[in-house]
């Protein structure tokens, strides 16, 4: 690591209170240290400064919906996520050929049948529930798929994760970036499918509509199936009860067959926001709120002078 010792320091600092949490829940099993998740975050999750983000969010998202219905989901939303943060130390019990015994799988007829005969997809998803069961899922079937991840600032905590990943089958993973990139459209072109989270704020992507207002979005995944001529198929996991859960892959995403490249890449990107939105929409509780989505103004302005030009319903 070529970094200042102060840094070096500060890393494993932050290395040893990430083993430490790691630790605790994973001495409770995956089903106990999902409940003290959740029963942690609906107290203290509240208290965080994205709670805030997450309220703007959702009245975007639903600007119909009343203050008691969005705190009752802001409440259903940090119990879902502190089951994630609860589950993730034991994600290894979820590792083939255990798999099944905690996850569903529908929809992967497809995805199967294009491994058989050697064709490469691009599968696309967002931060929906677990979403890192969907790596274990991956693994379980035995596709020949490449999985994006973003690093940690953290190098030594970065390891610690890519080392989770690998105890529930997720050993060949590329990092996010432009070498990253070339080394997807490599594995496309050799024959090698690709997954990528596609429901996170781009700055330097295209604007596209998500929930009815111009959104930056990041157009790799489109470009890539469309470069290559392959299919977008997108993926997604529900939460069903505690540590049990569904994941499904849909039909492939219409991409676009206008002539003028641009607007066919933006047209595909709106069918995945629109794919996105439905998500949402099925499950909100249960989508990563507390991210940024829209431009940093909008998180400036007060959350009750959010307007929209679009409708929707909880």
């Amino acid at each position: 690591m070529n970094a200042p010792w102060q840094q070096r320091l500060g890393w494993r600092a932050e290395a040893l209170g990430w083993d430490t949490y790691e630790g605790i829940f994973r001495s409770m099993g995956i089903d106990r240290a999902g409940d003290a998740g959740a029963a942690i975050l609906r107290r203290l999750g509240p208290m965080a400064s994205v709670q805030n983000v997450a309220r703007i969010n959702m009245q975007r998202a639903f600007p119909e919906a009343t203050t008691p219905e969005l705190d009752r989901l802001l409440t259903r939303m940090w119990d879902s996520f502190g089951r994630f943060l609860g589950e993730n130390p034991n994600m290894a019990v979820l590792a083939p050929p255990k798999t099944r015994e905690r996850v569903e799988v529908h929809g992967e007829e497809l995805v199967l049948k294009l491994t058989r005969e050697n064709k490469p997809y691009v599968l696309v998803s967002g931060h929906f529930s677990n979403w890192e069961v969907m790596g274990a899922v991956i693994a379980d079937l035995g596709l020949n798929c490449r999985v994006t991840y973003r690093h940690a600032n953290n190098p030594i905590i970065d390891e610690r994760i890519l080392s989770t990943r690998a105890a529930y089958g997720l050993k060949i993973m590329t990092a996010k970036g432009g070498a990253g990139a070339k080394e997807l459209l490599k594995c496309l072109s050799d024959g090698t499918a690709v997954a990528l989270m596609n429901d996170q704020k781009m700055n330097d992507g295209i604007a596209a509509p998500f929930f009815g207002y111009e959104t930056m979005t990041a157009p790799g995944p489109t470009k890539m199936a469309m470069r290559t001529g392959v299919p977008l198929i997108p993926i997604v996991t529900r939460r069903l009860e505690g540590a049990h859960f569904r994941v499904t892959f849909y039909d492939p995403i219409e991409q676009s067959t206008a002539a003028d490249k641009v607007e066919a890449v933006r047209d595909t990107v709106t069918n995945i926001n629109r794919w996105v939105e439905d998500r949402i929409r099925e499950a909100p509780e249960q989508w990563f709120w507390v991210h940024r989505r829209w431009d940093k103004a909008v998180y400036r302005k007060d959350a009750g002078s959010t307007s929209s030009t679009s409708a929707g319903s909880m």
